[in-house]
């Protein structure tokens, strides 16, 4: 794996053991890819848009949000990414639901989904757009969004940029499940950044705060490869 890679309604998405378990399948399929920069990113973010949407809508009173949004999610569910942004006839697709029903929950979920489908397809700066316009303060899924932005500006070789969303996203209701992935994020961006210390640093955060998840390993042999660098 490359450094990159390492009971229902809105309470579900509060509780990261929840979540965790609902997205464990997607997490092991993404590890195997050790070429895809946005680790536990993309697959993730699309399978949790589309549950967000379905989960949060079916008690919305806007029903005809609802109906816009289902089709454009199902598509990028089934990786018909170009139907989920563009949509058909009759449908908007995911940027025409965001526009459409601008200040509206389904435009800020098709803000969120739109914005992983972008990543996936590769258009970070219109990635990067529709994800700064998502907010969910107070739920998971928006750390997730912090560091799908950290993974745009690390395509766009833009590390400095990346550093601060990857610390929005550790900051962001801290977890066992998923805080360690995005300091594991965190300390690449900043040893690309050339700021070595900081990341050895982040990488011991990892060691010490969250000894049990999985991405210790490789933030020890990450960190022993930074300090035999430095002469330490």
């Amino acid at each position: 794996m490359s450094k990159q890679d390492t009971d229902s309604g809105l309470e579900f998405l509060e509780s990261p053991e929840g979540l965790a378990g609902e997205l464990g399948k997607v997490e092991k399929t993404i590890a195997k890819n050790s070429n895809v920069l946005m680790i536990a990113g993309v697959a993730i973010v699309v399978l949790l848009g589309g549950w967000f949407g379905y989960q949060w809508y079916v008690s919305s009173q806007d029903e005809e949000a609802q109906s816009a949004l289902f089709a454009p999610i199902f598509a990028a569910e089934s990786d018909s990414l170009n139907k989920a942004i563009k949509g058909t006839a009759g449908n908007p697709g995911l940027l025409g639901v965001a526009d459409e029903f601008s200040g509206t929950p389904a435009a800020n979920v098709a803000h969120f989904v739109a914005g992983s489908v972008l990543m996936k397809q590769g258009k970070f700066d219109e990635a990067i757009e529709q994800l700064k316009s998502f907010s969910a303060p107070d739920l998971l899924v928006q750390a997730r969004a912090y560091a799908l932005l950290g993974d745009a500006y690390m395509e766009k070789n833009d590390a400095e940029e990346a550093i601060g969303y990857y610390e929005k996203a550790v900051g962001h209701k801290p977890n066992k499940d998923f805080t360690p992935i995005y300091m594991m994020k965190l300390a690449v961006a900043q040893e690309k950044a050339k700021k070595t210390k900081e990341a050895i640093e982040t990488y011991n955060k990892v060691i010490e705060t969250y000894p049990q998840a999985p991405e210790v390993v490789n933030a020890k042999k990450y960190k022993g490869a930074l300090e035999s660098a430095m002469g330490e």
